[in-house]
């Protein structure tokens, strides 16, 4: 089929013709790398196609390589039930090699082999970075394309994924061979070239770049309008089944894997049937030593069983497949050179040490700051100004600088020490007792926690202050418009609108979300006052324990130490905050500004509902509900949302990239659920309205 179709007198002949050789040489250049004809002549035949399709528009098929990319910009994603859930695979905690070892030690058990004997066979492949999506094919042509989203439901994202040029809108071969109905399980993900050129675009464009490869390959799905989808350079790779109407493809996952690459599905050549857990344990270090020589990020492997008669045979746990297991790689380090320590100070005048690295790529991304978390930390580690040093960064976790490379320095390099005055504002710099933290005396009078103040007190879990955001409060604290937090509510339009970038239809919105956030909660204003020690629940349990915010300032510590969950500390913390009498003008001024709320809302008992008494932690991103979505139909059933895991845990929810917290949970016997599980739980239960 090099040569491009002649013109034919049949106008329908004319375009299946036309079809057939765009869609046979799309294969070759998108999948299978290895290009047949020049461009042009691609080119000239879509043009040829497409003038057909115009001149004859009954002749415009789904499937027609014209409609990849078209179609009016979406007003949001239709839901999309999934015949067979997509559901996730547990993580292997332990990245060393006993970590395959022990899942081939549990496959044994579990299918009652002995421990010596013939070895399970197993396929090995990569564990992609980037976000799953079903296919769904009818008669051979895409009909759908889902996220996985809660694994029973996702979002339909059929547009987007139709101008992804790997995955074919027909499939390859004899139509005789295709399946009525074939879901097709991958993950679109974006090569590292594709995500630096499409950065280098973005910041010669003046737009917005993306953190990581995988946000970036995200955004770009859930686009709204497909011709913006269209500019993003995306990837898949297929890995899996999902229903599929006609006879079984083949006996082992391996061969299932051959198949949809033989129907034109793009699947990773990296790949490997092995034997055993030494089997896996080889894949899994050969594959890391080759993680940063492929052109697209993976953060581990995945081990299956090989035979799909095992895989039924040993079935699923919750809603897990006890025949799979992703082996993660440990956090990634690099190694770089630090250029300089900077002090930061944050919104309780907290001073943490920042080392300014060289710039290195690691995790995902380009890093030239790092935490070094206190100074006693950074003594730990013996890092000084110039060292060689290596850098940590997994998943979205802060960098972080893990310690000094070996060899002795050719020049002496005095330690780092903590200035005694703060650099922002020239109070004096001190430390409890016992304390690791230095802190800024200065209060509010700091122009850094001031800034941090103001950003908390506007937070849409404190005051809701939608519109006011780092550089609007850059711009407001440095020209002196606000150092106090009632004086937001005195800046007006006019102040607002003469500030740099802010048109009057910015200043008018500012105002009206500050008129708005005047009418609050107990709970809220508690939490937006920024009290060292205090986060929502605690915020919450102060509200409805006390129920006016007259009588909580005015608590004795042994009062306070009556609140559930509420110990010496928060309520050492409390008593010092109001113990300061601006702090007590500043929620004075607050009311006189005309902020109020119901003194009684919120503060009765914990209503009565399915999780009455019972305390979950959330962790990791959970499919469809955001944490906070989460957190709130979770509080209004009785529950409460604690920050970590003790066995007073009743349970942890659990999304992608969970970590300690999960662990944890798993060490103390604690039971874990997906956001699908607590929807069970709740099914019952209203969810509370944004």
């Amino acid at each position: 089929m090099s040569e491009p179709p002649r013109a034919d007198q049949n106008p329908a002949a004319r375009a299946e013709q036309l079809r057939a050789w765009l869609h046979h040489h799309a294969h070759l250049y998108y999948v299978l790398d290895r290009p047949e004809v020049p461009d042009a002549d691609y080119d000239r035949a879509f043009q040829a196609l497409q003038a057909l399709e115009r001149e004859h528009p009954d002749l415009v098929t789904p499937d027609s390589p014209t409609q990849r990319v078209g179609g009016r910009v979406l007003d949001g994603f239709a839901p999309v039930r999934h015949a067979v859930p997509m559901l996730s695979i547990r993580t292997e905690t332990d990245t060393t090699e006993a970590g395959a070892l022990a899942f081939d030690a549990r496959v044994r058990r579990e299918l009652g082999l002995p421990e010596q004997g013939l070895p399970v066979e197993y396929a090995a492949e990569l564990k992609f970075d980037g976000l799953a999506i079903s296919l769904r094919y009818e008669a051979g042509v895409l009909a759908q394309a889902a996220t996985r989203g809660d694994g029973e439901t996702g979002e339909d994202v059929t547009a987007s994924i139709r101008t992804i040029g790997q995955i074919p809108l027909r499939l390859q071969g004899e139509p005789a061979s295709w399946p009525a109905l074939l879901e097709v399980r991958g993950e679109v993900y974006m090569r590292r070239d594709d995500f630096e050129r499409l950065n280098a675009r973005q910041r010669e464009a003046g737009g917005k770049t993306f953190v990581n490869p995988r946000n970036a390959a995200a955004g770009a799905v859930r686009q709204l309008d497909p011709a913006v989808a269209a500019t993003r350079p995306l990837s898949f790779y297929a890995y899996g089944l999902g229903q599929v109407q006609g006879p079984e493809l083949a006996a082992t996952h391996a061969q299932t894997l051959d198949t949809l690459a033989a129907l034109g599905l793009p699947v990773c050549e990296d790949r490997a049937v092995v034997l055993g857990g030494a089997g896996l344990a080889e894949f899994h270090r050969r594959m890391g030593e080759r993680r940063d020589a492929l052109p697209f990020d993976i953060d581990g492997v995945v081990y299956k069983v090989n035979s799909l008669d095992l895989q039924r045979q040993l079935g699923f746990l919750t809603r897990e497949p006890r025949w799979a297991v992703a082996h993660k790689y440990p956090a990634q380090e690099q190694a770089t050179r630090l250029n300089g320590i900077e002090v930061q100070v944050g919104r309780t005048g907290k001073l943490t040490p920042v080392a300014k690295l060289e710039p290195v790529f690691v995790g995902g991304t380009t890093v030239s700051n790092a935490t070094l978390h206190n100074l006693f930390e950074l003594r730990r580690k013996g890092v000084r100004v110039g060292d060689p040093v290596v850098v940590r960064r997994a998943g979205d976790v802060i960098p972080e600088v893990v310690g000094r490379m070996p060899g002795e320095r050719d020049r002496y390099v005095p330690n780092f020490r903590m200035p005694r005055e703060c650099p922002v504002c020239r109070a004096p710099v001190g430390r409890e007792k016992g304390s690791l933290e230095h802190r800024c005396t200065g209060g509010l009078t700091c122009a850094a926690q001031r800034k941090q103040a103001l950003l908390h007190f506007a937070s849409r879990r404190a005051m809701d202050i939608e519109g006011l955001g780092d550089k609007l409060v850059d711009q407001l604290v440095d020209a002196g418009l606000v150092r106090t937090l009632p004086e937001l509510y005195t800046l007006g339009v006019a102040k607002l609108a003469a500030l740099e970038r802010m048109a009057d239809k910015s200043a008018s919105n500012l105002e009206r979300s500050l008129a708005d956030s005047k009418r609050t909660t107990l709970a809220r204003f508690v939490y937006a006052l920024g009290v060292r020690h205090v986060g929502e629940a605690t915020a919450r349990d102060l509200a409805r324990h006390f129920g006016s915010i007259d009588r909580l300032m005015a608590a004795s510590e042994p009062e306070l130490l009556e609140v559930p969950d509420v110990g010496p500390i928060v309520a050492r913390s409390i008593r010092v905050f109001f113990d300061q009498p601006h702090h007590v003008e500043v929620v004075e001024q607050l009311r006189a500004a005309g902020i109020q709320w119901d003194e009684h809302a919120g503060v009765a008992a914990a209503a009565p509902g399915p999780l009455a008494g019972r305390t979950l932690v959330l962790t990791g991103t959970l499919p469809s509900l955001t944490r906070d979505e989460a957190r709130a139909w979770i509080e209004s059933a009785g529950g409460k949302v604690a920050g970590s895991v003790s066995k007073k845990t009743w349970a942890v929810v659990a999304g992608a990239e969970a970590g300690s917290k999960l662990d944890k949970a798993r060490e103390i016997g604690v039971s874990v659920l997906d956001e699908a599980q607590l929807r069970e739980l709740l099914a019952q239960w209203p969810q509370p309205s944004a």
